[in-house]
């Protein structure tokens, strides 16, 4: 048994079990009196382990993994930093007091083509560093004496990465730039 297997349910974990019996049923590895039987035992499971039977002959042991919860990043008065090798998840809340933050996206591990970073800032400089290519749209930005620059395109949304930065900024600034240096290897086509 897995070490999640006491883990409660979701709805989703029950739509995405359901998604792959339907699955199932479509390309014949179950009868729709297996699908019925198999349907109600995920609808009366509470934990994962109890979803386990229903899948462990099919091709798709388990249910994919549930959706990665919002990175919460808090800071009064000091540097914060994601740089190198880190998993971005789709939603970021960024709650900072006077610091200096910044988000480096260039080596990061993305696990959704668009992040959304909703930003509650009091005096801070907050940097979003880019790949090339990538996109970002920074208009849900409300700045109470403060800046939202954008040093990247907006549009169209890149297919690789569109950072939405939303939220309030207060004497304060927030800039999506790429890595430097990436204009002259966009000029010199290097």
């Amino acid at each position: 048994m897995t070490a999640d297997a006491h883990i409660r349910v979701s709805d989703a974990d029950r739509t995405a079990v359901r998604a792959i019996l339907e699955r199932a049923v479509g390309e014949g590895m179950l009868t729709l009196d297996e699908f019925a039987e198999r349907i109600d035992a995920v609808l009366a499971a509470r934990t994962r382990g109890e979803l386990h039977p229903v899948l462990q002959d099919l091709p798709v042991a388990a249910p994919p993994p549930p959706p990665l919860a919002p990175m919460e990043l808090k800071g009064w008065m000091t540097s914060l930093s994601r740089r190198g090798q880190w998993t971005v998840p789709p939603r970021i809340e960024l709650r900072t007091r006077m610091c200096d933050t910044t988000l480096d996206f260039t080596s990061a591990t993305l696990t959704s083509r668009v992040v959304e970073i909703v930003i509650d800032d009091y005096c801070s400089t907050t940097v979003l560093i880019l790949p090339d290519h990538a996109t970002a749209d920074v208009n849900g930005v409300e700045t109470v004496a403060g800046s939202a620059t954008l040093k990247v395109s907006a549009a169209p949304p890149s297919r690789t990465l569109h950072v939405v930065v939303r939220g309030r900024i207060r004497m304060g600034s927030v800039t999506a730039r790429y890595p430097f240096g990436a204009t002259l290897r966009r000029l010199t086509g290097r």
